[in-house]
């Protein structure tokens, strides 16, 4: 357990229990990690989880950005490896070793690593790494996902046949408890969403394990029918942000789709795939009005849908790659507001069943969800560690 210690010079104490650890994992995911030990699995560009370290912190799948500034350590001691601040141990760290399905190559000659990644105990691909925004003024600001691709590390375009190959590996091999395939965006009518689906049933028949496939909104509604036929368990279709400004000046071809266009189709994906099944990005930091934030959270949980709300996180080469993460000051009180809406929805990480929202480890979500239901008052309520933060924040500079 996360341990409390005092510092009497600044008047700092470390909470305990569920709170606690959800209170570290925001602040870790606001300034970083200085590691002054080995950590294997730092990711580099992609669409993804990426420019982060990979680990169990109190047995909690977490991405955090490695950085040489932040006042919180990595060390190694006694018990493995743990976080150390002023000193003084935090939390227990278990991190993961190379997977082993990354040493193996297709008949073809393709290393595994570059079809599919081991995120924690998740297999992810994006199984198209072009996209129809990237490189011209529509490029949406914190993406990388064509950085990976043009360093090497991965390949344009994985096919069905590629990704049960690997998928099957993976969980033989290292366990992988799911699938999360994503995309760049088509300008086709379906915007992708036909492909890695059919990705996506390739892996759940080849597998069993349940399989998240991510896509943006296709431009007919009956096309997400068509998804459902594969088969594939759940769907991500991300906004980014709920903020109107900051969405056309982060993602203006996402702009361009509309907020609303999104909310039309999460309903039609719920009444397809189930409440907890269909989930959104809701990125903070960007500059976006937090009230309407929670605002809009609100709106989507009552439809059914899960809005995983993540703090920004600058990727090193994308456009925003200077733009610093938000401080858990900021958000954690959104963290609350939206727990509490979800908790009186029934929905929860276990809902999700595959993908970003069941994994949770770009994220405090679910730790503040469960701290919440922990507590003698409920999920609106508080523990004695983490007194409640009823106050929104100002919108970011």
């Amino acid at each position: 357990m996360v341990e409390a210690p005092n510092d009497a010079a600044s008047g700092r104490t470390e909470p305990t229990g569920i709170a606690g650890v959800a209170q570290l994992i925001m602040d870790l995911q606001a300034v970083g990690l200085r590691i002054d030990t080995e950590l294997e699995t730092t990711r580099r560009g992609g669409a993804g989880p990426s420019d982060s370290g990979m680990l169990w912190i109190e047995g909690v799948p977490v991405t955090v950005p490695p950085s040489s500034t932040s006042p919180y350590r990595l060390r190694a001691d006694d018990d493995g490896q743990s976080i150390y601040r002023d000193g003084v141990k935090l939390a227990s760290v278990s991190g993961t070793s190379r997977p082993r399905f990354y040493d193996l190559t297709t008949a073809d000659g393709i290393p595994y690593h570059q079809i599919a990644l081991l995120h924690l105990d998740s297999l992810a691909s994006t199984v198209v790494q072009v996209c129809n925004y990237w490189g011209n003024s529509d490029q949406c600001g914190f993406c990388g996902i064509e950085l990976s691709l043009d360093a090497g590390r991965t390949i344009a375009k994985k096919t069905p046949e590629m990704l049960a190959e690997v998928a099957v590996a993976a969980k033989e091999l290292d366990g992988a408890v799911d699938a999360t395939l994503t995309t760049g965006s088509s300008a086709a009518p379906d915007r992708g969403a036909l492909y890695v689906s059919r990705c996506g049933q390739a892996v759940k028949e080849a597998t069993g394990l349940p399989v998240e496939v991510q896509f943006e909104p296709p431009r007919r509604l009956e096309i997400l029918e068509q998804v459902h036929d594969t088969g594939v368990d759940s769907v991500g279709i991300h906004v980014e942000t709920f903020d109107p400004a900051v969405l056309q000046r982060v993602a203006p071809g996402k702009f361009r789709t509309g907020i609303e266009t999104y909310f039309r189709t999460w309903e039609r994906a719920v009444q397809l795939f189930g409440e907890g099944r269909v989930s959104t990005y809701v990125i903070l930091g960007m500059g976006e009005d937090p009230e309407l934030t929670v605002e809009m959270c609100k709106r989507a949980v009552d439809i059914g849908v899960y809005p995983f709300v993540v703090p920004f996180r600058p990727v090193a080469g994308s456009l925003m790659a200077d733009l610093p993460a938000p401080s858990r000051e900021y958000t954690e009180p959104i963290y609350r507001k939206v727990a509490a809406f979800l908790s009186e929805r029934g929905l929860g990480a276990d809902t999700a069943v595959a993908g970003c929202a069941r994994c949770q480890a770009c994220s405090a979500l679910n730790l503040v969800q469960q701290a919440g239901a922990a507590s003698p008052c409920g999920s609106a309520g508080h523990s004695a560690a983490a007194p409640p933060l009823l106050q929104i924040g100002r919108r970011p500079a």
